[in-house]
């Protein structure tokens, strides 16, 4: 009797994490016995900061010991549920690793997907909860400080400045100039950081602050779909109480699992139905660079009439708000009353767009008014004599045309 009354009381002190650890990997299929499925998929997992930069410091923690061990939590997952994946780590112990050799693990592992691993801080201790950053354009002075504070992490590497060609992560202009290159895989990008933000509100029950865009050197030469997540803030006593916990490390790393699971699984369908890879497992030339290595985006199938404005413009820059499987009237009610509202269809969906600039600088103030207007996930799509193609694209060729 006096066992089981020492089980029931272990138990009941162990609910909650095991409770949590159940919850958030429900449902999950377990991996298959006998001989290993074929690595169909890499995902490079880069626990943010380590060595000589701390990153944020709460009371009791250092943000580059939290990262790496919630990024090793999710690679056990990986491996656990998902032997098809090939998981990589940037770094495993606390060892330095510059921002930029971060980017280049990636593009020469040919890597489908990186996930930056980062905790929060800021001066008010009331600050709290999560968010999940993709590459692109400052939306707010908050977003702005973030990827500063981040950034600053070249500060401890050696020769910095010649690495990254003068950049001054301390300067405004410089990270807003940075931020126009947005990232060719933009879209996917936000599908995954939006299944993250999903999983950590829903599943992990955490302060949902959004999917962001910011300019993150880590996230810059990457030739992948790539997101950049603060799991918390370790300057909110209750949060960094969290973080260091073996529940709190083990929610975050399961709610980013279940996001990569079902983001994989989205994936996946969409090379079946197809038959061929989508935009997000093309493989990468191992000379990637922001230029080089580029995935090539399918062609257009048709386009709207409105579309074909301006289409003697070699290159042309719209802003993409919304996409749906049915294709939609320009006036319909979702659009908000936006106007002249075009259409193109992309990868079996129709994309709706405002715009057809000649420059990035003006597409990027139409996407602010279409953000205001309510459509927060906007971005900038390129095209081509109206066929799209990435945006670093676009800037590389409007470059040498000048020169």
């Amino acid at each position: 009797m006096a066992k089981l009354i020492k089980i029931r009381v272990f138990l009941v002190k162990r609910f909650p994490l095991v409770f949590g650890i159940l919850l958030l990997l429900a449902a999950t299929p377990a991996a298959a016995t006998g001989m290993q499925p074929e690595k169909n998929w890499t995902v490079v997992i880069d626990p943010g900061h380590g060595g000589r930069a701390p990153g944020a410091i709460g009371r009791q923690a250092r943000e580059k010991d939290v990262t790496l061990a919630i990024s090793l939590k999710l690679g056990e997952y990986i491996n656990e549920y998902l032997p098809d994946v090939n998981v990589i780590f940037t770094r495993e112990t606390d060892i330095s690793v510059g921002l930029q050799e971060r980017a280049q693990i990636a593009n020469e592992k040919n890597a489908d997907l990186f996930i930056s691993i980062h905790a929060n801080s800021a001066s008010s201790p009331r600050a709290r909860g999560t968010e999940t950053f993709v590459m692109g354009l400052h939306r707010s002075q908050a977003n702005l400080e973030v990827a500063k504070r981040e950034n600053r992490a070249i500060l401890y590497e050696d020769d910095y400045e010649e690495t990254y060609d003068g950049f001054d992560p301390d300067s405004p202009e410089a990270n807003i100039i940075f931020a126009l290159y947005q990232n060719a895989h933009l879209e996917q990008s936000l599908e995954m950081a939006s299944l993250v933000q999903s999983q950590f509100r829903d599943r992990a029950r955490r302060i949902d602050r959004g999917v962001k865009q910011a300019g993150f050197l880590v996230l810059y030469n990457l030739t992948m779909p790539s997101i950049l997540v603060e799991a918390g803030f370790l300057s909110n006593p209750a949060e960094e109480a969290y973080l260091v916990s073996e529940t709190g490390q083990a929610h975050i790393a399961s709610a980013i699992f279940r996001a990569f699971r079902e983001y994989k699984e989205n994936q996946d369908a969409k090379d079946a139905a197809r038959g061929q890879y989508p935009l997000a497992r093309t493989k990468h030339s191992e000379n990637s660079s922001r230029t080089q290595g580029r995935a090539e985006s399918p062609p257009i199938a048709e386009t709207s009439r409105s579309d074909q404005v301006n289409s003697n413009s070699d290159i042309s820059f719209r802003v993409q708000f919304a996409a749906s499987s049915e294709k939609k009237d320009p006036d319909d009610s979702s659009f908000n009353g936006l106007d002249n509202v075009s259409w193109y269809h992309h990868e079996g969906l129709y994309k709706y767009t405002v715009g057809n600039e000649t420059t990035l600088e003006e597409a990027a103030r139409i996407q602010q008014k279409i953000q205001d207007a309510g459509f927060k996930d906007a971005f900038v799509v390129a095209f081509r004599n109206n066929e799209r193609i990435s945006a670093s694209e676009a800037i590389r060729l409007l470059s040498s045309e000048q020169e």
